[in-house]
């Protein structure tokens, strides 16, 4: 009988993420952080620690340095668990002195590693998604029909198709066929698989649960493929088992400012579909020695507030507010995420009296923005959203698909107007 600790997961720490840009400028893409005090490596990891698989391995190699030192200080099992959570960096070797070329070539890079751990599966997942899943009902469903790959597969509506990576699976629960994002009407018909009008088509999460000789066996075959969805799997199917296993949970691809600033703005209502109040299956980070938040004289509607914040009589709605986060009276915010910082800063810790404190000034108006960490924001500065598809690239500002970005570590003088 097969059992969870067999399985090795290994997660996708992300390349440049640059749809994510200014946010990836200093971090890797599972690095940036997501309501008010999570990163995003945080989702997997935890959904991988609540459905029992202990042995999780993360590939990174593009700005790596704050993934590595959340997960260094987060993720520690004590000395009597046999679990573990490892960064397996790209690195030269004598076989290779490339970088990660795509997803199946950061797990071929690393092969000797997985061999080493004498896993009989592998659970690969991407890093940049937000969802709660029980991987446990994945691996029984696996092993039940005797699957060389399972991929997790999530209805797909007709709006939707040209997004993902279209399945098609027969009665029997084996996918026959598979295309990228497919454009043209008449495929897109080959590959309905489902009754519902509404949402007919099945696409790839991006997750897929491998038998490891199966896996080493693709990646050492084929060493041109370097991805999975668009090469590994469409191959796969030719040859081998391939179940998709149904996944109807919330779960969302955080790969684009547009996706990362609605699926936080999300979090802050009473409907979101997705929360992080969840005893049973709890999200995971690092544990913060931090004050309860204090809010003075202010109107809030629709906020998540995260630790070690002040807000001085102010008006926020519809925001997210981060760990530390430091807000001056008078203040307006809308529909905005602000990051907070990464520790407190006191007058004298300032390099200069000049300097702007980290954080918002007073009587500011902040509106369909993302601060990131550390910002300095002046008093009397104004931010409004800019029209949808519109991209703009200042000094100290970036314009993503209209939404409006102060990246980290910037400061904003007083009296500054980003508006259109």
């Amino acid at each position: 009988m097969s059992s969870l600790n067999e399985i090795l997961a290994v997660i996708l720490g992300g390349g440049r993420g640059a749809r994510l840009y200014p946010l990836t400028k200093m971090r890797s893409k599972p690095a940036v952080p997501i309501a008010g005090k999570y990163r995003l490596i945080d989702i997997p990891i935890s959904n991988c620690i609540n459905s029992e698989i202990f042995r999780i391995a993360i590939l990174t190699q593009f700005n790596s340095v704050s993934l590595h030192r959340h997960i260094t200080r987060t993720y520690n099992f004590d000395s009597f668990h046999a679990g573990w959570v490892q960064i397996w960096a790209a690195e030269q070797t004598l076989e290779s002195a490339d970088w990660y070329q795509g997803t199946a070539d950061a797990v071929r890079k690393q092969l000797l590693e997985i061999q080493s751990t004498g896993s009989k599966y592998v659970l690969i997942l991407a890093g940049d998604h937000l969802y709660r899943m029980n991987y446990k009902a994945m691996a029984e469903y696996h092993w039940e029909n005797g699957a060389d790959i399972t991929v997790a597969v999530q209805p797909v509506s007709k709006d939707e198709v040209t997004r993902f990576g279209i399945l098609k699976r027969e009665v029997d629960g084996l996918i026959s066929d598979f295309v990228e994002k497919p454009k043209d009407l008449d495929v897109q018909k080959k590959f309905i698989s489902r009754d519902d009008p509404e949402k007919p088509f099945l696409g790839s999460m991006g997750i897929y649960l491998f038998n490891t000789k199966v896996l080493i066996d693709l990646l050492t075959k084929f060493p041109d493929h370097d991805d999975f969805g668009g090469d590994i799997i469409p191959e796969a199917i030719n040859t081998q088992a391939v179940f998709g296993f149904d996944f109807d949970g919330y779960w969302q691809d955080i790969g684009t400012i547009r996706s990362f600033y609605e699926t936080n703005l999300m979090l802050t209502t009473s409907e979101t579909p997705f929360d992080f109040y969840e005893a049973k299956f709890p999200i995971y980070t690092e544990t913060r020695y931090l004050p309860a938040s204090t809010v003075e004289e202010s109107q809030l509607k629709d906020v998540l507030i995260a630790d070690g914040s002040r807000i001085l009589k102010s008006d926020i709605t519809h925001s997210i507010i981060g760990i530390r986060s430091q807000i001056g009276a008078g203040c307006v915010i809308k529909d905005s995420i602000v990051m907070g910082a990464d520790y407190f800063e006191r007058e004298r810790d300032r390099d200069r009296e000049d300097t702007i404190p980290i954080g918002i000034g007073a009587n500011c108006h902040i509106e369909g923005a993302i601060l990131d960490k550390n910002a300095r924001v002046g008093e009397n500065v104004t931010i409004r959203p800019f029209p949808r598809n519109t991209d703009i690239d200042n000094e100290k500002w970036y314009v993503r698909d209209g939404v409006v970005i102060i990246p980290k570590d910037t400061e904003l003088p007083s009296g500054t107007i980003i508006a259109p």
